[in-house]
């Protein structure tokens, strides 16, 4: 898997991110990323966390723990055979009283993931039938 400094530097690369933006952007030096980016200084974790935040990816990806940029990704993984899961993914992935769901799936096989999401689906069909 990719180090620290190779994710970084591929992140900023990949989305048109200068030193200068990043830097005013999480607030620290442009010469201190570039050193994070040459393997010369290792980031404290509330940097990483910054980082992570303003990429809109994981800490885990970034420190290179996995190769999912989002906890969602697997799950979208998971279920991309099944298109009614998928279409229903689609209609929750945004809200906010699932994320810590989301954030839990890093550990789980996709068949597990799957019935998650089918579990989900029913309760949901449920409460739509009962309003």
């Amino acid at each position: 898997m990719a180090t620290f400094s190779k994710r970084l530097k591929k992140l900023r690369k990949k989305n048109k991110v200068t030193l200068d933006e990043l830097a005013r952007e999480i607030d620290i030096t442009k010469t201190t990323i570039s050193r994070y980016e040459n393997e010369k200084r290792v980031p404290k974790m509330d940097t990483v966390k910054k980082i992570a935040d303003y990429f809109n990816v994981t800490t885990d990806y970034l420190i290179g723990n996995t190769d999912e940029k989002k906890s969602a990704d697997k799950i979208k993984d998971a279920i991309a055979k099944d298109p009614e899961l998928v279409s229903f993914w689609d209609e929750i992935a945004q809200r906010e009283e699932l994320k810590l769901l989301f954030k839990q799936t890093k550990d789980l096989e996709p068949k597990t993931i799957k019935q998650i999401i089918r579990i989900i689906k029913a309760i949901e069909e449920e409460e739509e039938e009962l309003n």
